[in-house]
């Protein structure tokens, strides 16, 4: 399976282990490099000195490349920034801003990074603002997503076709049969989010993960457009929003319901009627939950049975 992503990062297998608030902690990401992908620390929902602490966990729990993932529309976003440089992380994964805002600072000390993108226009920006690949990531993936609703199976063709830096798929990817359509369709290697949520090692709570397990096919949606789009389960806090979209609610109305802590109190904390529970629509092909190193075997495997029973077509 070696390729440009493989090459990039000095990993076994072209995947990523997707970096996501509540879900993505030193363990989940450890976990992950240990097992031939690139685990993935998620900053978002991590005050400044507890990343910092989990880079120093990550790095006494493998040897192996990991990376972290920074929202840049965080608050402490300097600070998160020069905790990744003093720390020594060589990987990082932008999403939710400019990239050329933190690109060049970043390059300058030695980090590879990748920007996420939901759009061909924004794959170009951030080619143009000198990242080393992007993550196209479509409408069906879970949590904060673009706004123009692209799916995975079209977003990834299209943005292939505009770009030269590495390509990796997400949204909607949870098994090897589904790696090798996104690689077919152009990709050089895939993002994984959901499924490493219903794993043993992720930070989620265990209700959580249970939900995740439990949901089936449109018990996610896509809402909040006003504030930042965002895919979850439904469930009363869901509820709650829709009963006030008819009402046409002003964006302060959305604000004041959603409050904060609202995604804390539903994937941390396992409240499942007022929490925020960001998943993507693949869970409805997640059964069970297992720790990282099965999860990543189940997937290759199934990746290079199903390439070898094409090839025999």
């Amino acid at each position: 399976m070696q390729n440009r992503i493989t090459q990039l990062f000095n990993i076994k297998y072209p995947i990523i282990q997707a970096g996501m608030v509540w879900a993505s902690g030193w363990r989940l990401a450890s976990a992950s490099s240990n097992s031939g992908i690139l685990g993935l620390i998620g900053a978002g929902s991590m005050y400044p000195e507890v990343l910092r602490e989990h880079i120093r966990k990550c790095q006494k729990a493998t040897d192996k490349p990991f990376g972290v993932n920074v929202p840049m529309l965080y608050p402490d976003i300097e600070k998160i920034m020069n905790i990744i440089v003093e720390e020594g992380v060589k990987i990082v994964f932008t999403s939710a801003g400019n990239p050329k805002t933190w690109t060049p600072f970043l390059k300058e000390n030695g980090v590879t990074v990748v920007h996420v993108v939901s759009s061909v226009k924004f794959a170009l920006k951030a080619q143009e603002a000198g990242v080393d690949a992007v993550v196209a990531e479509g409408f069906e993936a879970g949590g904060h997503n673009g706004r123009e609703e692209t799916t995975t199976f079209t977003l990834i063709p299209m943005v292939k076709e505009q770009i030269s830096i590495p390509l990796i798929a997400a949204g909607g990817i949870a098994t090897g049969r589904g790696m090798l359509a996104a690689m077919v369709l152009g990709a050089d290697g895939v993002q994984i989010g959901s499924r490493f949520v219903a794993s043993e090692e992720a930070s989620s709570h265990i209700n959580f993960k249970q939900k995740v397990v439990d949901a089936g096919e449109g018990d996610t949606h896509l809402t909040l457009k006003e504030l930042a789009p965002v895919r979850m389960l439904k469930n009363r806090f869901y509820n709650e929003v829709q009963e006030l979209y008819k009402k046409g609610p002003a964006v302060e109305e959305l604000k004041e319901l959603l409050g904060r802590g609202r995604a804390k109190k539903g994937m941390f904390e396992g409240n499942l009627d007022e929490g925020e529970l960001e998943i993507g629509q693949i869970s409805g092909l997640i059964h069970d939950i297992k720790p990282v190193s099965e999860i990543v075997r189940a997937i290759t495997t199934e990746f290079r049975e199903v390439k070898q029973e094409m090839i025999r077509m």
